[in-house]
């Protein structure tokens, strides 16, 4: 039963709008969506996130990423790279990402930042990850280091207590053919929306209170809306939840080790049938940041 699930959600898939990954902790993993965010948090930041999905479901997604975005000391320039490996059933993508963003000082505390981002696309599907019944079949025998390159672009309005961003990735939608007749995977274009905003619940700031949001749309696909709330205490140890509309609920945890690093953690339970197959999705990161050297220093913050 566990292998027919997989074989659906894989033709789903492939016959499809493919969607980005997905995490649960979007909020600290804005520079794979929005290149306008390099650089927004004032000290070169280094990234890194593991996600496996769906535990217990044969070929289940697993995706990681490692980024670093700084911004450029002395200009209104920030830079960031990203690499993300994504797999599902037989198919892996590697996608190696640099993104440049430049920023508006639009108050004492807000600016405004624009970004590009340009990628490269690396597929692959493993024939013998298959189905017995398609491992001989010519059409899924020519799918080695598939490559394939994009541009996107996005806007970030931010300041210390909240912000606002739109993004697309990748303006180019790509198909992988194995002839000028079939196409066994479509990449679509992803568009995102997201928001928080910090408030302070107490007038020591020992609690702050974000809640935030992430709308993503993508033909073919429905909207996929991902809403939550979170507690910061003491600047050090943050907790919450999140819904992923019709999809999700997860708790996330995250701790401040050092005034440079910065550890996460989420547990997601399926709220659709797919939950009768698995034991949840688990995702961990951990982030460092570089602060000496910068004339601004980012206090912890959700974001």
């Amino acid at each position: 039963m566990k292998k027919l699930a997989l074989l659906l959600l894989f033709c789903s898939a492939a016959g499809f709008a493919q969607q980005d990954a997905q995490y649960t902790q979007y909020m600290h993993n804005t520079i794979n969506i929005n290149p306008a965010y390099a650089g927004s948090r004032g000290v070169m930041s280094i990234f890194g996130l593991y996600r496996t999905q769906w535990v217990g479901l044969d070929g289940a997604p697993e995706a990681s990423t490692l980024s670093l975005n700084t911004p450029i000391s002395g200009s209104s320039l920030g830079l960031g790279f990203s690499l993300v490996n994504d797999k599902i059933g037989p198919t892996s993508e590697n996608n190696f990402s640099a993104d440049i963003s430049y920023s508006i000082q639009t108050s004492a505390e807000a600016k405004l930042s624009f970004g590009i981002k340009g990628s490269a696309n690396i597929f692959n599907l493993d024939p013998n990850k298959l189905t017995m019944e398609h491992q001989g079949d010519p059409k899924f025998s020519n799918f080695k280091n598939k490559f394939t390159p994009n541009v996107g672009a996005g806007v970030y309005y931010h300041s210390d207590k909240g912000y606002v961003g739109l993004s697309v990735p990748n303006f180019i939608q790509t198909n992988r053919y194995d002839d000028n007749d079939y196409a066994i995977y479509k990449e679509k274009i992803n568009y995102y929306l997201i928001a928080g905003y910090v408030f302070n619940l107490d007038r020591y700031e020992m609690i702050k209170f974000k809640p935030a949001a992430l709308a993503k749309m993508v033909e073919g696909s429905p909207l996929q809306v991902d809403v939550s709330a979170n507690f910061l205490f003491n600047d050090k140890f943050a907790a919450g939840v999140s819904y992923r509309w019709s999809a999700a609920l997860s708790a996330m945890a995250g701790f401040q080790i050092s005034k440079s690093m910065y550890i996460g953690y989420a547990y997601d339970r399926e709220t659709t049938k797919l939950n009768n197959y698995n034991s949840g999705s688990h995702e961990i990161f951990l982030r460092f940041e570089f602060m000496k050297g910068y004339n601004r220093i980012t206090s912890p913050r959700f974001f």
